[in-house]
């Protein structure tokens, strides 16, 4: 109890700043350690997976590409078709060229499309394709959009409390929730799973210090969204990650993004139950979500993560699925 105390207040003390924070500001960890499978999980972090390290030199994060060279353009090597929603945010970004790094063929759903020449560069459409639509507006969705989609990673976002981000009607209400619900609503049976990315803390928005980050209702509506996902009957994976760190990227190119580095913070700690609290960066939680799109151990589960100093799993899909064992075994 007096490590919860601890941490809740450390949260507590740093909320003054929320207003400033283009995502949700949560506390740092407090004596948080990787844990091994072979440990006990603790009262307070009952479900936290172990911390895998590896060399970095393989890790997404760590990628030294210049520019994709001619067999990165030839046509996918795998069959899945990823619908990314929110793809010129902070975590899209990464998303989309971590999907492009293995050769996986996007399709995006943008407001504005032409911000994806501007971020990923010319792209070969067996690659990477581009539709204009806004999942806040169901008419938006066509039928045409979903055609060949097996997969979809969903993180559209805005900011906790009222900012310039909030122009034209982009709140929490209408992007985490109203966007959530009629993209859910608009996917076919087919999908094979759907990743959607929302925020620690979301079934505690009525308990400080977290009901200060809902004031504006932001943990309230994603959850909603959350919900909505569960309810669908579609294979889901909802990602919950701690206050984003590194980036947002946003008007940087592909080859930037490639060379993102979440700088010594690439351990992991994935929990369940909502009880992990600390920082997650954003390379981290894009690469969770890729990394979700397919093992059966992460079918319908809800996994809170955040990243401390250490090695981690990189862009490796055996330690990632090690990591979400651990954490549903806990």
């Amino acid at each position: 109890m007096a490590c919860t105390t601890a941490t809740l207040s450390l949260a507590f003390a740093q909320l003054h700043s929320l207003s400033s924070q283009r995502q949700p500001l949560f506390a740092k960890p407090h004596n948080t350690i990787p844990v091994s499978p072979s440990r006990r999980c603790s009262n307070s972090y009952r479900v936290l997976a172990k911390a895998i390290s590896i060399d970095p030199q393989n890790a997404l994060t760590e990628t030294q590409f210049s520019e994709f060279n001619d067999d990165n353009q030839s046509t996918p090597s795998s069959s899945k078709l990823v619908l990314v929603i929110g793809a010129s945010g902070g975590v899209g970004q990464l998303v989309v060229a971590s999907l492009l790094q293995k050769n996986v063929k996007s399709r995006l759903i943008l407001r504005d499309p032409a911000k994806a020449s501007a971020l990923f560069g010319k792209q070969d459409k067996e690659k990477l394709e581009v539709f204009k639509g806004d999942t806040r507006k169901q008419d938006d969705l066509d039928p045409s959009i979903f055609e060949g989609v097996t997969h979809v990673i969903c993180c559209s976002g805005t900011t906790a409390f009222p900012s310039k981000r909030w122009d034209d009607d982009n709140t929490p209400e209408r992007v985490d929730w109203v966007g959530v619900k009629n993209l859910v609503t608009a996917l076919p049976s087919s999908v094979k799973r759907v990743v959607l990315v929302s925020s620690i803390g979301v079934t505690k928005f009525n308990e400080l210090p977290w009901s200060i980050m809902n004031l504006f209702g932001v943990l309230k509506y994603k959850k909603m969204g959350e919900d909505f996902l569960r309810s669908s009957g579609l294979p889901f994976t909802i990602i919950r990650p701690g206050r984003l760190t590194d980036g947002p990227y946003t008007s940087y190119d592909l080859n930037t993004l490639l060379k993102a580095t979440a700088g010594q913070r690439r351990a992991v700690l994935i929990g369940q139950g909502d009880k992990l609290v600390g920082e997650a960066s954003r390379i981290v939680v894009a690469e969770a979500c890729v990394q979700a799109l397919d093992p059966a151990v992460t079918e319908n589960q809800v996994y809170e993560i955040s990243s401390v100093e250490g090695e981690g799993p990189g862009n490796e899909a055996q330690k990632w699925q090690e990591l979400f064992e651990t954490a549903n075994s806990c």
